[in-house]
């Protein structure tokens, strides 16, 4: 679902808008230059450049907004003193992190996540999850977050659960709740 919504892959049929864009009517190159402009993405497998130290894999996020801050995303997920580590030196939980930084730090209009929590204990997903939710409110962000921890939905603005494919519940949730709130 999350490649189909950010062009990664065609959709089979129907049609993906983005503000006024129809995305499935784009060319690769315009599809291309639509993902680098609107939409970050924070990936199960990390996806971080192996030759890349963890200032660089968050830099080059950075650079697609312009954004000279990316040493204040890396503070904020607590990998700041592991600014020239490489991903190999690193946790499972560390390296989801540095994906994090790296998405947020390209300020996307559109942030993508799967299981963005999946490898991080229990303090640091609630870390991380109150960082995505405190961006997305303040940075005017629309977040699509995929989890099977449906504990965590009581701080979503709109919840879609799934089952084989196919959506069997559609909810606008008019109260969210911050992360404090809620338990896991």
């Amino acid at each position: 679902l999350l490649n189909v919504l950010s062009g990664l892959e065609r959709a089979e049929s129907g049609q993906i808008f983005y503000d006024d864009t129809e995305i499935t009517g784009l060319t690769d190159k315009e599809l291309t230059a639509f993902r680098r402009k609107k939409i970050g993405f924070i990936f199960q497998q990390y996806y971080l450049l192996q030759n890349m130290n963890v200032g660089k894999n968050v830099k080059m996020g950075a650079d697609l907004a312009v954004n000279s801050d990316y040493k204040a995303i890396l503070k904020e997920v607590g990998l700041e003193n592991k600014l020239y580590k490489f991903p190999s030196e690193l946790s499972g939980g560390e390296q989801q992190r540095v994906s994090v930084a790296r998405a947020l730090a390209k300020r996307p209009k559109l942030l993508l996540c799967d299981e963005p929590t999946g490898a991080l204990d229990y303090n640091t997903g609630r870390q991380i999850l109150k960082l995505l939710q405190e961006t997305c409110r303040k940075d005017k962000m629309t977040v699509v977050l995929i989890t099977h921890n449906g504990a965590i939905t009581p701080m979503a603005d709109h919840i879609i659960r799934m089952k084989s494919g196919k959506i069997v519940e559609d909810i606008y949730n008019e109260n969210p709740k911050n992360v404090e709130e809620i338990e896991w």
